[in-house]
């Protein structure tokens, strides 16, 4: 028994200290006085602010107030928080979201809280304006694409399959004879016809694991980047990419809808469906679309050029309403036109990007999606504002389901990943 106290303590004392670090003690929190954070226009929302440390209220510290619409705020303010808490009130005029930053400052360290309340969100309209030609431009892209034949690859990984699914990295050709999209395709062990889910990918430059989870055995899942560029190597080959040459890859020709870099990169996800339909295993009716931040964006531009997808699952849609922002309203991300006016970028290049980049606007695919559909996002989040992901869920007409999580930012709660899992689950119709 002595000797297996002493293992454990020397087991112990080799746990990373890093690994026990979790939160910190001191925490600014900012809610509203309404449990759904919603409002009317024209209502006064009521924020309480705290201050705690170890969780008791810690009296006498200062905040510094950022508030107004999200991404414009009109008001700055330091007050003090005599007793560890205090109130602020705020509206908007017009349907919107107006968010409330409180920052504290605690021995030298600053300490951050948010709260963001919506003021009528159902009225909220894109600005987005929809170009001719969209339809054509995307049915050319598309039809010459296709002109090049899939010549798909695929390379057992051994090591990721399981007892229910084989795993590979995939491959097929894109827009060009010479250009390809890689991927992670798992197929269900056991012999049979299989519904199917495109993984579509938020932004970044990374390797990929493939999907063994989302409905062990029952289902097809094709994984994909978004690169051109093999999804297993080691990591700093994707850390070199992302720091060099891809480096704010989403910027990349805004102006030219034919030299835009999610061109080849919208093909490319759509040309995974054709793989899809290549495979024998499939079985030649459902196959969902899904993915989060860029890879909602993504979902929405799937769903509407390919009528072969029959479900998608939207997370805090990235790339949706660029067009906001001249408006002093807050856009989707990467917010090109906000950081191009804030530069003073010339107004001329400016209108050469907001028409170049309508082809590529998340809201001119939603305008399109005929497809039964989930929707998700965060008042909190601070990457895709809900400004942008409201406005354009306002404008789908195809059924759809919205859940909001008011708290989160550009991240998952654990409800609402188990949430979007029934949800795909019930639609590929393996519950």
């Amino acid at each position: 028994m002595k000797r297996l106290v002493i293992l454990m303590i020397v087991l112990a004392m080799l746990v990373p200290v890093s690994a026990q670090i979790m939160g910190n003690s001191i925490v600014v929190s900012v809610t509203p006085d309404h449990t759904d954070w919603n409002y009317k226009v024209g209502e006064t929302a009521t924020f309480t602010i705290n201050v705690r440390k170890s969780g008791t209220l810690l009296s006498g510290v200062t905040a510094d107030i950022e508030a107004g619409p999200v991404m414009y705020p009109d008001t700055k303010k330091t007050i003090t928080l005599k007793d560890g808490t205090a109130k602020w009130t705020g509206k908007l005029t017009k349907p919107g979201f107006y968010r409330i930053i409180a920052t504290v400052k605690v021995k030298g360290k600053d300490y951050r809280g948010l709260c963001t309340a919506a003021f009528s969100p159902e009225q909220l309209q894109p600005y987005c304006q929809e170009p001719k030609d969209f339809d054509e431009f995307w049915n050319k892209a598309l039809t010459d694409a296709r002109y090049n034949d899939l010549n798909p690859t695929k390379r057992l990984l051994p090591e990721r399959c399981t007892k229910d699914a084989n795993v590979y990295e995939v491959s097929y050709v894109n827009d060009k004879w010479n250009s390809r999209m890689f991927g992670i395709l798992s197929v269900p062990v056991k012999p049979g016809k299989y519904p199917a889910l495109l993984r579509v990918p938020g932004a970044g430059v990374r390797p990929y694991g493939g999907d063994t989870y989302t409905a062990p055995g029952k289902c097809i899942v094709l994984e994909i980047g978004v690169h051109g560029i093999p999804v297993t190597m080691e990591q700093k080959v994707y850390d070199d990419l992302a720091n060099g040459a891809l480096d704010g890859y989403w910027n990349a020709n805004v102006a030219e809808p034919n030299r835009n870099y999610y061109k080849r990169v919208v093909t490319g996800a759509v040309r995974g469906v054709d793989f899809i339909a290549s495979l024998p295993e499939w079985n030649g009716t459902t196959i969902g679309v899904t993915g989060s931040s860029q890879g909602g964006f993504l979902s929405l531009a799937v769903a509407a050029l390919d009528k072969r997808i029959t479900f998608l699952g939207v997370v805090h849609d990235a790339m949706c309403d660029y067009e906001a922002e001249l408006h002093n309203v807050a856009g989707g991300w990467p917010h090109t036109i906000y950081w191009d006016m804030k530069g003073g970028v010339d107004k001329t290049l400016i209108d050469l990007k907001v028409k170049g980049g309508r082809y590529y606007d998340g809201v001119n695919f939603a305008r399109r999606v005929t497809q039964p559909g989930w929707y998700s996002f965060g008042y909190n989040d601070e990457v895709v504002p809900p400004t942008s992901s409201y406005s354009t869920y306002n404008i789908i007409k195809a059924p759809k389901t919205l859940s909001v999580y008011q708290m989160t930012g550009h991240y998952w709660y654990q409800e609402q990943w188990d949430e979007w899992l029934e949800f795909t689950r019930k639609q590929l119709g393996v519950e």
